[in-house]
């Protein structure tokens, strides 16, 4: 009352007086829960840099252990990285925010077959991030007999020298290839069918790491590894005696992309770092620390010679590959296969 009698008098008076402003408003964060070694820091830099926003970075192993953290309620997120079947079970579960394309004008950089997938058809809830393969890593120096196929990596003349991802789903695929049953085609039957040769594979392994597989087989503590083709990648660009191969019987293809929770109290934000790491240039950058297959057709246009022919990064051929699709309570009956026969 008495500031608006002050403001009276002074117009009485014929003195004018400056408008009086709020405090700005300090900007909210931006909390990406990611996978770990998948963000290079120099982007999440610059979009600090461009935007002002600070971003609160947490990691994760594994599309499950995200999952249970998320679901779980037990921290809020703004924008998370699943893989494809994942963004499927959380479309499902209504536990995504629709995005606001506007917000998006890069998403016009994505090259066409990375648009409207089907583990979300009407481009609604995700935006690809990097795509890759899962694949065999082969010392050459140290391994001189030919390696086509999951297979020929367990055979038994590898034991203890061998390093694989620490993912249940993605082992139990495997298994399932070398019986030519699909990675999708998952039930108790053939759950069944992979037991035995999971009871053989498993001790043979010296190493799980789905963080960082290539440490392992840089340091020489093991010959062969199946693991991320953006961590073959990285190995072949440092020695070509890493070479990288699709296995014969099949081989995931996995999409990572972007995606807000439901809630997210930050989805504008989110939508920003997401419009920002489809520039060109920031999602070459991306390439480069993480070369994996990138779906920004042009952001490749920015990459070089070298890049564009590591053979894990983009493999030449017609590889078979294959996505994973949701598969509902199965997935704990996998984690319960995988845990029980490591513990043996």
């Amino acid at each position: 009352m008495k500031m608006i009698r002050l403001l009276l008098s002074c117009t009485l008076l014929g003195i004018t007086v400056a408008p009086i402003h709020a405090a700005p408003k300090k900007k909210a964060g931006l909390n990406l829960f990611c996978w770990s070694e998948y963000v290079p820091q120099e982007v999440i830099d610059g979009f600090t840099k461009e935007t002002g926003i600070k971003v609160n970075v947490e990691n994760y192993a594994s599309n499950e252990e995200m999952l249970a953290k998320l679901l779980a309620g037990g921290a809020k997120y703004d924008l998370i990285q699943p893989s494809e079947y994942t963004i499927e079970a959380l479309a499902k579960a209504d536990k995504l925010e629709p995005l606001n394309l506007d917000s998006i004008p890069n998403i016009k950089n994505l090259a066409p077959e990375f648009t409207k997938m089907p583990h979300d058809p009407e481009g609604k809830y995700s935006v690809p991030w990097m795509a890759g393969s899962v694949g065999i890593v082969v010392n050459t120096a140290k391994v001189k007999t030919p390696i086509t196929g999951y297979k020929d990596v367990f055979d038994g003349s590898h034991k203890k020298r061998i390093v694989v991802l620490n993912d249940n789903r993605e082992i139990v695929s495997w298994a399932l290839g070398s019986l030519d049953i699909s990675a999708n085609d998952i039930t108790p039957e053939n759950l069944e069918k992979v037991k035995p040769i999971l009871k053989e594979w498993l001790p043979q392994v010296k190493v799980y790491d789905s963080d960082s597989p290539k440490t392992a087989l840089l340091n020489g503590d093991v010959d062969l590894g199946i693991v991320w083709s953006g961590e073959a990648a990285l190995l072949y660009k440092k020695n070509k005696k890493f070479q990288y191969v699709i296995p014969s019987e099949h081989a995931h293809r996995f999409i990572d992309s972007l995606a807000i929770p439901k809630g997210a109290a930050n989805k504008e934000n989110a939508e920003k770092f997401i419009n920002y790491i489809l520039k060109p240039e920031v999602s070459a950058k991306i390439s480069e620390a993480f070369p994996y297959t990138n779906p920004n057709a042009e952001a490749r246009k920015l990459l070089s010679k070298a890049q564009l022919d590591n053979p894990a990064s983009y493999p030449p051929g017609d590889p078979k590959l294959e996505t994973f699709k949701d598969i509902g309570k199965l997935a704990k009956d996998i984690d319960k296969l995988v845990t029980d026969l490591k513990g043996k």
